[in-house]
C-alpha cells in the first residue's frame, strides 16, 4: 500500500447542500471522496442508501423516530453511528433536510493515509471488528472492506454520533473531502447487502473493479432448530 496521495487526501470539505439531498443521489457521489479524522483517512469505494420513514423498509428510520435513530431525523451531514450484533460499530451519513430520517451506510474504503495506525487498531484488543491472528499482518485492501472494518480503521465509536462533519470547526473531527470523485462510468449498483428487508432494492453502490469493496451477501433467514 503506497502512502497518502495528495490528489486525493486534499480539497474542500463538503458542505452541507451536498447532503442535503435524496440518499440515492448522495451515495454514488459519495465514492472517490476521503473520510478523514485524524491520522487516518479513507477514500470511499462503496456505499448504500437508505430512504426515510415508511419508505425504506431496510432503514433503521421506517417506523419512525426513536432513542437510537434520532440523529437520523437532525440536520444532514451529521454522522449517525449504530452498534450492532453486540460488537460492531457502523456509520452513515445523515442525508435531507432536518426531521426527514435518511442516509447512507458507508460500507468500504481505501486507506490512503495513516495504513500502520489503521492496522494497529485492528489488532487492538477491545475493538468492534474481529482481530486478525497474532503476527498476521491485514491485508491493505482489507483494512476498511466492510463497515465494521471501515469504522475501527478510522477509529468511529459510539461518541462520534450526531457528530457534524460539514463545520470543520474541531482539528479532530472527522471531515469529507471531496477528493478525486469517481468516474460515473466505473460507477456500479445493485442490492443492498444483508438485510432481510427491502432487500432488492439497488441502492448500493461501489467502484466496479475496487479491491476494498466488500463482497455481496445475500441476506439468509435464521431457521430455529426442530
Amino acid at each position: 500500500m503506497p502512502g497518502a496521495r495528495s490528489s486525493e487526501v486534499a480539497g474542500r470539505v463538503l458542505d452541507r447542500a451536498f447532503f442535503d439531498r435524496p440518499a440515492p443521489e448522495v451515495a454514488p457521489d459519495l465514492l472517490g471522496r476521503v473520510l478523514v479524522h485524524g491520522p487516518v483517512a479513507v477514500r470511499l469505494t462503496e456505499v448504500e442508501a437508505y430512504g426515510p420513514p415508511g419508505t425504506d423498509p431496510a432503514s433503521h428510520t421506517y417506523r419512525g423516530r426513536t432513542p437510537r435513530n434520532a440523529v437520523m431525523f437532525g440536520p444532514p451531514g451529521h454522522l449517525y453511528v449504530y452498534f450492532t450484533y453486540g460488537m460492531h460499530y457502523c456509520a452513515n451519513f445523515v442525508c435531507l433536510p432536518e426531521g426527514m430520517g435518511s442516509g447512507v451506510l458507508l460500507r468500504a474504503g481505501e486507506v490512503v493515509r495513516g495504513v500502520e495506525e489503521a492496522r494497529t487498531r485492528r489488532h487492538r484488543p477491545g475493538t468492534s471488528a474481529p482481530l486478525t491472528s497474532p503476527g498476521r499482518p491485514v491485508p491493505a485492501r482489507d483494512l476498511a472492506r466492510g463497515p465494521a472494518r471501515l469504522a475501527v480503521a478510522l477509529g468511529i465509536g459510539r461518541e462520534l454520533n450526531g457528530a457534524d462533519c460539514c463545520s470543520g470547526s474541531r482539528p479532530d473531527g472527522l471531515q469529507v473531502l471531496e477528493g478525486d470523485p469517481a468516474d460515473p462510468a466505473s460507477v456500479r449498483s445493485g442490492p443492498r447487502t444483508g438485510v432481510s428487508s427491502g432487500a432488492d432494492t439497488p441502492w448500493r453502490f461501489w467502484i466496479d473493479g475496487d479491491p476494498t469493496v466488500s463482497p455481496y451477501r445475500k441476506h439468509v433467514p435464521k431457521t430455529r432448530p426442530s
